[in-house]
């Protein structure tokens, strides 16, 4: 399957001058809430537990707020999760993009799904109900080959799999970077202005084949074709006009957050608007009457919609500009003028999954800078998890936070961003290097094959 897109085919060359050898996936680590690896060999004597039909057994208890696997190992084939809610209120278990979800469980209540054919892949889990998605229960479940086993006791590997071969498959890994993928988002939107003097962005809403990483496509929520959608730019006194057309299965709304809007163009349905329905379009307009470093995404069926792709950036006013005279020269930046600006939206759930700007290493794309000049980097969390992005060089300046310069900037290597919030950081490097960027919930980050998912690279020049 080919992802489609409005922005052109990247071809990403990697920056390293190794070749790579492929190797096959052997465990890959899964979200702190579960308790170790999900593999193939259960902790009793090393054999995993058989149902009646032959298939493997999960059992899978829910409580507040957390799911527990029992075994912590799963094989590839036939696997039956028997669920339990053994918490105090009402709880569901759902895969969504295997389409599997549970009936809704009350307290002691049980359900059986079995799963024919389960491949080796890693798979989002979580409870549907509202609120218990963001309070913890949610991450990823890994599937491997049955000689990919690990010892959950140590948390060493396995015979199976010696210290070489981790090291080998770290490196073959690394080599990787930067994958080649289809479909690159945060592009440019191009505006046009309208007779009566408004900036016209143009959106279709639409589901897409999305290349997340080199081969693993997934059904993505889109903005003009884009994950995340394009980047809008405008200045403070424009008059904007967003047009938004629904090409999607179901009806969905715009909701532009951070940005000072009338309550009218809030994008909240059914109180400041009707859904859009499928075939429809809506549109919203507004003064820019402040700066903002706003996002704009769905306010419809939200906890689907915006992980699985329907985000994107806006920025109003000269952030560049703003940012450099926040810092005030403690940068010590060659030329007090930021070279470049980045926005970095983060995701940690959805088809997309855990990402950086909708790819997951090694199909992330790097950054490039030379020793003296100056990066602008826009952090936005779209996902449901706070995720601590660390730039190993160079310490950041944290100059504003939801689109308000701060009174009082400080130094950071490692920023919290919470669910929904923006932080604005501008980095001067001072040495020369590939430099690791990533998120530092280590299970975000790097797994015994590697690193993977919320990482990406500065290189200085």
């Amino acid at each position: 399957m080919s992802a489609e897109s409005s922005g052109s085919t990247k071809a990403n060359d990697s920056i390293f001058a190794k070749s790579m050898l492929g190797m096959m996936m052997v465990a890959v680590a899964v979200s702190a809430l579960v308790l170790g690896v999900v593999a193939v060999v259960a902790m009793n004597g090393g054999s995993s537990t058989q149902s009646a039909s032959g298939s493997s057994v999960v059992q899978v208890t829910l409580t507040e707020f957390k799911v527990v696997f029992n075994p912590s190992v799963i094989a590839a084939g036939d696997v039956t999760f028997v669920v339990t809610n053994a918490g105090a209120v009402d709880h569901n278990f759902a895969i969504p993009s295997l389409n599997i979800r549970s009936a809704m469980l009350k307290p002691g209540e049980m359900a059986n799904l079995e799963v024919k054919g389960l491949e080796v892949g890693d798979f989002e889990y979580l409870c549907e109900v509202a609120g218990h998605e963001a309070a913890g229960m949610t991450g990823l479940i890994s599937v491997v080959e049955v000689g990919a086993a690990m010892d959950m006791a140590t948390g060493s590997m396995s015979s199976t799999m010696s210290w070489q071969q981790m090291d080998k498959m770290m490196e073959d890994v690394a080599m990787k970077f930067p994958a080649k993928t289809i479909g690159t988002g945060n592009t440019e939107l191009t505006y046009t202005m309208s007779d009566d003097g408004y900036k016209v962005f143009s959106l279709v809403a639409k589901v897409i084949p999305w290349e997340v990483e080199t081969g693993k496509v997934v059904d993505g929520w889109s903005y003009n074709g884009l994950i995340p959608g394009p980047v809008m730019h405008a200045n403070v006194g424009d008059k904007i006009r967003i047009v938004l057309k629904n090409e999607l299965p179901e009806s969905t709304s715009l909701h532009l957050h951070g940005v000072r809007v009338p309550n009218a163009m809030d994008g909240v349905d059914p109180y400041t608007q009707k859904p859009i329905e499928p075939g429809a379009s809506f549109t919203y307009e507004w003064t820019a009457l402040e700066p903002s470093v706003g996002m704009y995404h769905s306010h419809h069926n939200a906890q689907v919609q915006v992980p699985n792709g329907l985000a994107g950036a806006i920025l109003i006013g000269d952030w560049k500009t703003t940012a450099m005279a926040a810092a005030g020269g403690r940068t010590h930046d060659a030329n007090k003028v930021a070279e470049q600006e980045v926005v970095m939206v983060l995701n940690d759930s959805g088809t997309i999954g855990l990402s950086l700007n909708g790819k997951s290493f090694p199909a992330t794309s790097p950054y490039s800078l030379a020793i003296g000049e100056t990066m602008v980097v826009h952090y936005y969390n779209e996902g449901s998890m706070t995720h601590p992005m660390h730039l190993h060089q160079p310490s950041g300046l944290v100059v504003a936070k939801d689109g308000k310069v701060l009174e009082s900037p400080f130094w950071a290597d490692t920023i919290n961003v919470a669910p929904g919030e923006r932080w604005t950081v501008v980095y001067t490097p001072k040495d020369a290097g590939v430099w690791a960027w990533h998120c530092h919930i280590l299970t975000h980050a790097e797994t015994p094959e590697g690193m993977r998912y919320m990482v990406t690279a500065l290189i200085v020049k």
